[in-house]
């Protein structure tokens, strides 16, 4: 439950539209609830802003499927990261209004309205190869109450259709940017804004990338002052740092 959800229901019992059995019966599962195999965090957005997030990798699809479900009835918003096609049809089968994200491989649940940020988080694309981790910051920063601008396939190489799009650029209120190979795009960015710029390393590239740790190299040497990093094809820790600029 998050703090509007607790705020409405101590109102309701105020006004005795709930009874103080009703309200403990909804609070019972604060702070956590234990699935045996996962304790739910549902008290997380009252401390943080955010709920808690599935990461999906790693689990079975029957434990996304439980933990989705179970954090679907608790009444807010759901993200499962990470998570495969058959991770959702097993999501499905439980939470059937679950909507799927193909190349964010993210799943999604939309049961409120999620706080508005101010201004809009632009995601810049290098590659099309780097699409699924752009993907899953926009995909991100939308479930987090945040408009979302996509700009793909602008990288170095060709710096023209970059250019092409600097007024978009220029209107955002943080600028992620997802690249792999060189990683030099953030670079290009951080020195033609004066917005916040997210640098997301992507692990694309031939032998020498290092599955990201040269773009990542790149990044963290920026000569554009005051560009941030995350790890490498983190594309939901940029969204969530985007969005905490945004709801600041």
């Amino acid at each position: 439950m998050n703090r509007a959800q607790i705020q409405a229901l101590l109102e309701d019992v105020q006004a005795n539209r709930a009874s103080v059995p009703e309200a403990l019966e909804r609070l019972k599962d604060l702070p956590f609830e234990d699935l045996g195999f996962a304790k739910l965090d549902h008290h997380r957005a009252l401390r943080t802003g955010m709920p808690e997030v599935i990461f999906a990798s790693g689990k079975t699809t029957d434990q996304v499927a439980r933990i989705f479900a179970h954090m679907a009835k608790a009444g807010g918003n759901v993200l499962a990261t990470r998570a495969s096609r058959e991770c959702y049809e097993a999501v499905t089968s439980a939470e059937p209004r679950a909507t799927y994200h193909e190349t964010a491989r993210a799943i999604t649940l939309e049961q409120t309205k999620a706080p508005v940020g101010k201004g809009n988080i632009c995601v810049v694309c290098a590659g099309t190869s780097d699409l699924p981790v752009a993907e899953e910051a926009a995909v991100t920063s939308a479930a987090l109450g945040n408009a979302v601008a996509r700009i793909t396939d602008v990288g170095v190489a060709g710096i023209h259709r970059l250019v092409s799009r600097r007024d978009e650029l220029l209107q955002a209120a943080v600028v992620i940017v997802v690249a792999g190979m060189d990683g030099a795009l953030p670079s290009v960015i951080g020195g033609m804004v004066a917005r916040p710029v997210i640098a997301v390393p992507t692990s694309v590239g031939y032998g020498a990338a290092f599955g990201g740790v040269a773009a990542l190299l790149t990044m963290l040497n920026s000569c554009a002052a005051g560009v941030t990093v995350v790890n490498i094809d983190n594309g939901f820790g940029a969204a969530v740092a985007a969005s905490r600029i945004t709801h600041g």
